[in-house]
C-alpha cells in the first residue's frame, strides 16, 4: 500500500485542494463552523460527575506509615524459610525484625 500523502513534505496545491474535497464530500463527518466551535465547551464542564470518576485514584490507598524500599543482603536459607511460608512473607519477615528491635 502506498502512501499519497505524507507528513515528511509540504503538501501541493493541488494535494492539499484533493484533501479538503475529500473532507467536504463526507456526509457523515463534515466539517466545524466556526459558529459551532465557539459553542464548544470542554468535557469537565459538560459532564462534571463523569470528569471526576475518571480523576479517581486507582490503587491502594496511601499508607499512614509508608514502608521504604531498601537493598539488603541476605543469607540464602533466611530467604528461603520465609519463602517457604507462601505468600506474604516479606510481611512475616517485617514482623520478626519488629519483634526483633523491641517494636
Amino acid at each position: 500500500m502506498s502512501v499519497k500523502f505524507s507528513s515528511k513534505r509540504p503538501l501541493t496545491d493541488e494535494e492539499e485542494a484533493e484533501i479538503q474535497a475529500m473532507i467536504a464530500s463526507d456526509p457523515q463527518n463534515p466539517e466545524v463552523t466556526e459558529a459551532e466551535l465557539k459553542e464548544f465547551r470542554p468535557f469537565r464542564a459538560v459532564y462534571p460527575e463523569l470528569a471526576a470518576s475518571i480523576d479517581r485514584k486507582l490503587g491502594r490507598p496511601k499508607a499512614e506509615n509508608p514502608k521504604k524500599a531498601i537493598s539488603l543482603r541476605l543469607d540464602a536459607e533466611v530467604i528461603e524459610r520465609f519463602k517457604a511460608t507462601g505468600d506474604g512473607w516479606q510481611s512475616r519477615m517485617n514482623e520478626a525484625l519488629r519483634k526483633a528491635v523491641g517494636l
